[in-house]
């Protein structure tokens, strides 16, 4: 399986809504509304929020591509970019979406490798990360890479409160 990561720029906004909406979509549109996930899926992945998000000079996306098609990406905050405040010792990982066809084949080890590789670069002492409370998968992988619950915060799908783990790692 030949991998290769791209970092994003504008040039990759409509490519990366469209793998976010596919992602997205299919991972939760089970356990959500219809209603709240349309909401939620316009407002979070239309171009231009896309654009701005690959704007913000303290976000970064990596596109993974498995021989020359997307199977998912990776989004990464410092500074400010973060989604909560946890200072600007910590990298958060704000998503890593594979697509369901891509799962199960490593690459999500693979990016958020990639993540803690970017946040050792930056010398920075812990990477954290958000993980709805219901996916019972994520959770699992996330633990077994060394990640422990730290926190809660809200994540609004729509008009729905749900609550996120936030979990965290240091980095050694």
């Amino acid at each position: 399986m030949t991998i290769i990561l791209k970092k994003c720029t504008i040039d990759d906004a409509h490519t990366l809504q469209e793998i976010s909406y596919d992602t997205f979509n299919e991972t939760f549109k089970h356990q959500n509304s219809p209603k709240n996930m349309k909401s939620y899926l316009e407002k979070a992945f239309n171009v231009e929020q896309v654009e701005t998000e690959l704007s913000h000079r303290s976000s970064h996306f990596y596109l993974v591509y498995v021989h020359e098609d997307v199977a998912g990406y990776l989004k990464v905050n410092t500074g400010d970019a973060q989604s909560e405040e946890m200072g600007h010792e910590s990298l958060e990982i704000e998503r890593i979406y594979i697509k369901r066809s891509f799962q199960k084949h490593g690459l999500g080890k693979y990016l958020l490798n990639k993540a803690i590789e970017l946040a050792r670069e930056q010398h920075l002492k812990n990477i954290w990360l958000g993980v709805w409370e219901k996916n019972e998968n994520a959770i699992s992988f996330y633990k077994k890479m060394g990640f422990v619950e730290t926190g809660t915060h809200s994540f609004y799908m729509g008009d729905e409160e749900q609550t996120d783990l936030i979990m965290t790692k240091p980095i050694l």
